[in-house]
């Protein structure tokens, strides 16, 4: 009779744990809300950071989901429009009634519906956002994953006054965090001894560049850089040429790291910088016949680059890619840790993360604002993306001054 029970018992225990795990199966999958630009300015960065987030998901529900439930991507195209991102923000949470949400792209976006997730006490990180001052207006639910846009210039500056070079020309579009970046490289410029010599803005969407790379030919500086979005990296890069403006350093932001870039600039994109938050090269640098270990800053970027390349094939990777993968990653290990959706246990536990993504450090400071990830420096040589900066991940050197327009 003992075994009989104890058969019985065992049978029970079975069943319940068997129910259990179907209960956990039937129940509504966890519904995670974002915006993604897919036609205008930040479209192609936007559906980069958007591959990023459907990848992470994947992931997530391969290794059976978080808090017992499967994980559902809800996204509606902002149209690169920051009022129709708060709009489509505002029905996710109100109306669709999302569990939890991720950021849109850029940071005139994010600035749009920053206060949404304020109102519904909802943590939001923010994969595509490097303006600092969204994240310095008191509010307690926005998260940076970017390394902020006054220090995106710090290496190419670093460089420069390495190598002597004594004047600096900035450019950069109007939007808030090209306007921070520029201003934070004039700041960092001005500490290492270099002059600026030109700090000029141009509209979104300018298409002819004339008027001010001639200012930039007047100042003739050593240095110039430019805090870009995509279409106006290449649009600035094609036009030096025509105008002969040659500094013995050229660095752009945003889109200069994507293969198009050098697609459609050609040989015109040789010796030009790109100051990156990531780059995929770094899964294959290779010092002295050694693949250099990067492991332990970018844990899993190397399965990440596989994986992304094996599910999108043919598709831009670049850093938006890896932050958005990234920015889930932080989103699901803090519903994790809390157990829970509440969004004080969520803030809560993303605040006192101190770890590294695939995407590098991330930790932020009491008011959400990135303090744990670095940028890197490239340059594009015979085609390819080398790093040259910082100095502990660089293969080799930069390839200085930039010769002539005739010697190339």
């Amino acid at each position: 009779m003992r075994k009989a029970g104890a058969l019985v018992t065992a049978a029970v225990a079975t069943w319940l744990t068997l129910g259990l795990a179907l209960s956990a199966q039937a129940q509504a999958p966890l519904r995670i809300g974002a915006s993604l630009s897919q036609i205008g300015t930040y479209a192609p960065l936007a559906l980069n950071q958007l591959r990023g987030y459907q990848l992470c998901v994947k992931h997530v529900n391969e290794r059976g989901g978080v808090l017992g439930r499967r994980v559902e991507l809800v996204v509606e195209d902002d149209q690169s429009e920051p009022a129709l991102a708060a709009r489509i923000y505002q029905k996710l949470i109100g109306q669709d009634k999302v569990d939890a949400i991720l950021g849109p792209y850029s940071s005139p976006l994010t600035e749009a519906v920053a206060d949404l997730a304020e109102k519904h006490r909802m943590a939001m990180v923010a994969p595509g956002a490097a303006a600092t001052s969204i994240f310095r207006k008191g509010r307690k639910f926005i998260f940076m994953v970017f390394t902020p846009g006054e220090v995106y210039l710090e290496g190419l500056v670093e460089m420069a006054a390495r190598r002597g070079l004594r004047t600096v020309a900035l450019l950069h579009d109007e939007s808030i965090v090209m306007k921070a970046i520029a201003q934070g490289a004039a700041d960092l410029a001005r500490k290492r001894g270099l002059q600026v010599v030109l700090l000029e803005g141009y509209a979104k969407g300018t298409a002819d560049f004339t008027a001010v790379l001639g200012k930039v030919a007047s100042a003739n500086p050593d240095v110039l850089a430019a805090a870009t979005y995509f279409d106006d990296a290449v649009g600035i890069g094609r036009r030096m040429r025509e105008l002969k403006v040659n500094p013995k350093m050229f660095g752009l932001t945003a889109g200069a790291d994507l293969p198009r870039f050098y697609e459609m600039l050609g040989r015109d994109a040789e010796f030009v910088y790109g100051a990156t938050q990531w780059t995929p090269e770094l899964v294959t640098l290779v010092r002295g016949g050694q693949l250099i270990p990067v492991g332990r800053r970018y844990p899993g970027a190397r399965e990440f680059v596989e994986a992304y390349r094996k599910e999108f094939p043919g598709a831009d990777l670049s850093y938006h890619s890896a932050c958005g993968y990234s920015g889930c990653q932080v989103l699901v290990e803090a519903i994790r840790q809390a157990g829970s959706l509440d969004g004080e246990r969520l803030r809560a536990a993303i605040l006192k993360m101190d770890t590294n993504t695939v995407h590098g450090a991330f930790k932020v400071d009491g008011d959400g604002l990135q303090v744990g990830h670095r940028m890197l420096v490239f340059q594009w040589q015979d085609g390819k993306k080398a790093i040259v900066w910082p100095d502990e991940l660089a293969p080799g050197q930069p390839r200085f001054p930039t010769p002539p327009w005739s010697q190339r």
